[in-house]
């Protein structure tokens, strides 16, 4: 299997693993998904916002932008349905981006200054081995918030969503 191939099904599986996360979210009391919590960023709220304010910046970079970092607590959704809406359409766009990029994105070099002001001159395929990898790390933390809040959380194994 290529390169572009493996971020093909990465992109897949990310759609679906947050499609499932969002869904047990959904069924959380509002006191429950705002509710601050020890981990990144506090609340189920902040996490899923940042996740996705991530996933904007790498695609913003893979797609020849995205030369500045913007705050990384940035809340870009104030209620769950309007983050939950975005959160969709941008998998989507995703799994799209991947779909189609030439080979020519393999070799690429990425320009752009992180969060705490540093620069960066970096290759796409870490970088894109990064945004998937942060993802899970951080879908990983709702998946024990949700825990706490009595809401049965999602499988979110990569072999069983990909092989059904």
């Amino acid at each position: 299997m290529d390169t572009l191939a493996i971020f093909q099904k990465l992109a897949h599986y990310n759609r679906i693993a947050n499609q499932r996360l969002y869904e047990s979210c959904a069924q959380l009391p509002e006191e429950e998904y705002r509710l601050q919590r020890a981990g990144s960023f506090g609340s189920i709220h902040a996490l899923l916002n940042h996740g996705l304010l991530a996933d904007r910046i790498w695609m913003s970079r893979f797609s020849g932008g995205g030369e500045t970092t913007p705050p990384l607590n940035t809340v870009l959704y104030q209620d769950f349905p309007m983050l939950r809406s975005a959160r969709e359409q941008d998998d989507l766009a995703m799994e799209k981006f991947f779909q189609n990029a030439p080979a020519s994105f393999l070799t690429q070099r990425l320009s752009y200054t992180n969060s705490k002001g540093v620069h960066y001159e970096e290759a796409p395929v870490p970088a894109a081995l990064h945004m998937f990898n942060h993802q899970t790390h951080h879908r990983g933390q709702v998946h024990v918030m949700l825990s706490q809040c009595g809401v049965q959380p999602p499988s979110l194994d990569m072999h069983r969503i990909l092989n059904p």
